[in-house]
């Protein structure tokens, strides 16, 4: 009885309406697929950012262990966004491949150029992706609540990973601002990217 007063409780005027009732269930498909799609290419690309860093700067380095632990939470988010893409049948990004090399490069150079600079890749990657989700959110509203708490922890963590960054240098690489300017640009482009190919 409360699944039926809760979806009566839902219906809108359109609802009535069979074309527009079909068209707006499309319609928040499509958002959760371009959704999922995009934070799964995200989290793929986090991995592999953190796999150059490592490869790079290796686990003795003061930051290793700081930038291991970031990596391991970024393998669990992916995990999470690999599972949807499978229970939801969503299509996954056509640019995976590019995503695994481009972000391997990123966090190797990052990390050639220092560990501030490894650290400044962070700080602006999770910067974009803390606000890429906030507007995630609240585009889902309340059409999908299990969604919602996927992004709304992951966004938490990110910010976490952002402060743990900032907190170990990363202000202090040399020309922080550009080298932040262009990650974050990089960083919307891709997300751009990965919601339609």
């Amino acid at each position: 009885m409360d699944l039926v007063r809760d979806f009566a409780g839902r219906l809108q005027r359109d609802d009535l309406d069979p074309r527009r009732a079909r068209h707006r269930i499309l319609v928040e498909g499509a958002l959760k697929d371009e959704i999922i799609r995009v934070d799964q290419a995200g989290e793929y690309g986090a991995t592999r950012i953190y796999a150059g860093q490592l490869a790079i700067m290796g686990g003795r380095h003061p930051k290793a262990g700081a930038i291991a632990r970031m990596a391991a939470q970024e393998e669990i988010h992916r995990e999470r966004f690999d599972a949807l893409i499978a229970e939801r049948g969503v299509r996954p990004t056509l640019l995976q491949p590019i995503w695994g090399v481009a972000g391997f490069a990123l966090g190797a150079a990052t990390a050639l150029i220092g560990p501030e600079a490894a650290m400044a890749c962070t700080a602006a990657i999770e910067t974009e992706i803390d606000r890429h989700y906030g507007e995630q959110l609240d585009r889902l509203g309340d059409s999908d609540p299990e969604l919602s708490d996927v992004i709304a922890e992951f966004r938490a963590e990110e910010v976490e990973h952002r402060e743990t960054a900032i907190a170990n240098g990363a202000e202090q690489a040399p020309a922080f601002p550009l080298l932040s300017g262009a990650i974050r640009l990089g960083c919307r482009i891709a997300i751009g990217l990965s919601r339609h190919i």
